[in-house]
């Protein structure tokens, strides 16, 4: 709503012939006054119109509109008059109009984002629903806008553990490359992602994980394709180099295989609709072709695991995890049928201001092997239990005590009874110090001292599994 060009240059002039009309014809100094008064005030107020402001304070009369003999004189106050009436005009009708909309400025990411929000709030305060953007579209289409190829290229990092042991049986020092495990990892697609974990030890070189899991699935299932470690008891999905200790658990290498239980097979996991005791539930149930001496000896024959987990959080700072877990393997080139059945119980105090510097873990296992075959049937025991403290960021403590039965054969147990001191040099290396006797009924006690080094690098260093 503005006034028009012509009238502001009208304004000008007759701001710079009033002066000399009036001198020449001997017009009272107050009324030019206050005409040029009149005239000032009527060229702020169309300024202020042509920002877009509306002006709210009132503008001065103009000069008595009584003759003064001056015919030029006369006929300005007559104009300013007429301006003054419309200029007031325009103001109260730009007070009365809705304000503009103001166009947001697009070259501003902040000011597009508010303009939109505001948008939005506006529509949605009047009623009106808001669409999604979405709305009768065609299915989404996932186009990478990555030009660089090197965004192809999935995650990759490495681990190193290296061991020097010093033992009762063995003279000097055994130093040995325990593992150098390296690891892909890289989101397929918006569905897919995948997990491949290569090892390379003492005695081998092979895969130790690799699979391809989806997330979405139909009842909120999350699948797993591959060669996968299984869901025995709490610590055989974790690598080596994560262990609290740096070896697995005897009852595990007694029952499982040296290195814990792996397979090439599916899985499914899922949290139950239902809770137990206001705790969270989990199940997984996993089908894997499995090579394990105790279990099938080594035939690579199907075997079948179910395993129930149940969380609760007992306080801010206490936390519990039972679980169960099921396992049934064969061999029918023997007749072999071996079933495994386990619990274990997890508890761990983390005070919330401080749990990244100091928590306390107690974990337990327990599992029976009973194994069927052309000879007689065997069943045998095992159990472990571990505490880890930690005292703050660096220093660890740990202790653990295992005791198992041979999976076949005479009936014989050992035990061994473990210290570990664990001092995280950084995020990416740490030292541990480990103690243990180990007692085998047939053979005696014997004594180990080993130092291990374990590092890693890359964006997934010293993942648990």
């Amino acid at each position: 709503m503005r006034l028009s060009f012509r009238t502001a240059v009208l304004i000008t002039t007759l701001m710079a012939l009033a002066p000399a009309a009036a001198q020449g014809q001997g017009v009272p100094t107050s009324t030019v006054d206050s005409l040029q008064r009149t005239v000032r005030s009527l060229s702020a107020r169309l300024d202020s119109l042509d920002a877009g402001a509306c002006p709210t304070s009132p503008l001065p009369g103009p000069a008595p509109k009584q003759p003064t003999g001056n015919a030029a004189v006369d006929s300005l106050v007559v104009a300013v008059a007429r301006l003054t009436a419309r200029a007031n005009t325009a103001a109260t009708r730009c007070a009365a109009a809705p304000p503009a909309p103001v166009t947001p400025d697009t070259t501003d990411p902040l000011a597009a984002i508010r303009a939109a929000a505001d948008s939005a709030a506006a529509t949605a305060t009047a009623g009106v629903p808001v669409m999604p953007d979405t709305a009768g579209a065609d299915p989404t289409e996932f186009v990478s806008k990555q030009r660089n190829q090197s965004s192809m290229n999935p995650e990759i990092s490495a681990t190193g553990n290296v061991q020097f042991a010093a033992q009762t049986d063995i003279e000097g020092l055994d130093l040995q490359l325990a593992e150098v495990e390296v690891a892909f990892q890289a989101t397929l697609d918006p569905y897919s992602a995948t997990k491949i974990f290569l090892t390379w030890g003492e005695d081998e070189i092979g895969v130790e994980e690799a699979y391809i899991y989806w997330t979405g699935l139909p009842g909120k299932f999350r699948g797993d394709l591959g060669k996968y470690r299984m869901a025995v008891g709490e610590l055989n999905r974790w690598h080596r180099h994560a262990l609290p200790e740096t070896n697995y658990p005897l009852v595990y290498q007694a029952f499982l295989g040296e290195d814990g239980l792996s397979g090439v097979g599916a899985s499914l996991y899922n949290l139950l609709p239902v809770s137990i005791a206001k705790g969270t539930s989990e199940i997984f149930l996993q089908a894997a072709a499995i090579e394990s001496e105790p279990l099938n000896d080594l035939s690579t024959q199907p075997a079948l695991l179910a395993r129930l987990q149940n969380f609760w959080q007992l306080s801010r700072s206490t936390y519990m995890q039972i679980g169960f877990t099921g396992l049934g393997a064969r061999n029918g080139d023997v007749n072999l049928t071996s079933n495994l059945i386990g619990a274990d119980v997890r508890f761990t105090i983390r005070p919330p201001d401080a749990g990244t510097r100091k928590d306390i873990t107690f974990r337990t296992e327990g599992y029976r092997l009973q194994r069927l075959g052309e000879g007689p049937t065997t069943t045998r025991y095992g159990m472990y239990s571990d505490l880890t403290w930690r005292l703050d960021r660096r220093w660890i403590l740990g202790g653990r005590y295992d005791y198992v039965e041979a999976p076949s054969g005479p009936d014989e147990s050992t035990w061994r009874a473990t210290g570990a001191v664990t001092w995280w040099q950084s995020e990416f290396v740490y030292l541990r110090l480990q103690a243990f006797r180990n007692h085998l009924d047939s053979t005696g006690s014997l004594d180990n001292l080993t130092l291990q080094v374990v590092w890693a690098m890359g964006p997934h260093k010293h993942e648990t599994y």
